[in-house]
């Protein structure tokens, strides 16, 4: 209900194998901060708040979703993770190629691609 109300969206697993990809989980996001942070019932400064890299991952990817609606751009949206819990943020697939992106809210700005994933992933980091 509350992804056809437009509260939540959730984003599937990358996997090649249908059969264990139907068996992951979903990450979820909101699409609106405010509305998160309502039912955690956080309103604090970002400056004293202990959930900055959810809150910013949540920012960045209702943004995302809006730059794709507005170009009418087509892609596949996932994100991956290993059971080792080694995982990518947010993969797009289109014209045959996966981006991938790691959202940082930190000013270190080096992030360690997994090496069972060997794409070239684009950061999107915040320098607080």
């Amino acid at each position: 209900m509350l992804e056809q109300t437009f509260i939540v969206y959730r984003l599937p697993v990358f996997s090649r194998n249908l059969r264990n990809a139907l068996r992951k989980s979903r990450k979820v996001y909101f699409y609106d901060n405010g509305i998160r942070n309502s039912l955690i019932n956080i309103f604090a400064p970002i400056s004293l708040r202990n959930d900055k890299g959810a809150l910013w991952e949540n920012f960045i990817m209702s943004e995302r979703l809006k730059k794709i609606s507005y170009e009418n751009q087509y892609c596949n949206r996932y994100f991956w993770r290993t059971s080792q819990q080694q995982e990518i943020d947010y993969i797009e697939e289109y014209d045959g190629r996966l981006h991938a992106y790691e959202f940082k809210f930190s000013q270190d700005f080096n992030t360690r691609i997994p090496l069972t994933f060997k794409t070239p992933i684009l950061t999107i980091a915040f320098r607080w």
